[in-house]
């Protein structure tokens, strides 16, 4: 992969890597403000129902930025853009869709198929 290849996809998930980290730490603030009491208990359920929602999407974000962190790993040792699984190249395309891979598209569809055959 070309050097200005590789800026560019550092830059990218740095970037987003920041972005979640913002948006975490807005989420925390805003569930540690202040007590809110509802006399109507159907209030309460839906504050409770967003919160868990809320709670859910960032327990997905956490699990991106270890992604996010182990792709800035691969950047820095060189190894950012080589399939894990078989060794090639993954293709620009790929990476620009998603980032953190780890695998080529061959090599994850393989993987996809045999989890779908064996009901994972």
């Amino acid at each position: 992969m070309k050097k200005k290849d590789i800026e560019y996809f550092r830059k990218l998930v740095t970037k987003r890597l920041e972005n979640l980290l913002v948006e975490a730490s807005e989420t925390v603030s805003g569930m540690t403000g202040g007590v809110a009491s509802f006399p109507d208990p159907t209030d309460r359920a839906s504050l409770e129902a967003d919160r868990n929602f809320m709670l859910r999407i960032r327990e997905r974000e956490r699990r991106l930025i270890v992604k996010i962190r182990e792709a800035l790993q691969r950047i820095e040792k060189g190894t950012y853009g080589i399939c894990e699984t078989c060794g090639s190249e993954i293709s620009i395309e790929r990476l620009k869709a998603r980032p953190v891979t780890t695998q080529c598209i061959d090599c994850k569809t393989r993987e996809e198929a045999k989890e779908d055959a064996l009901g994972i």
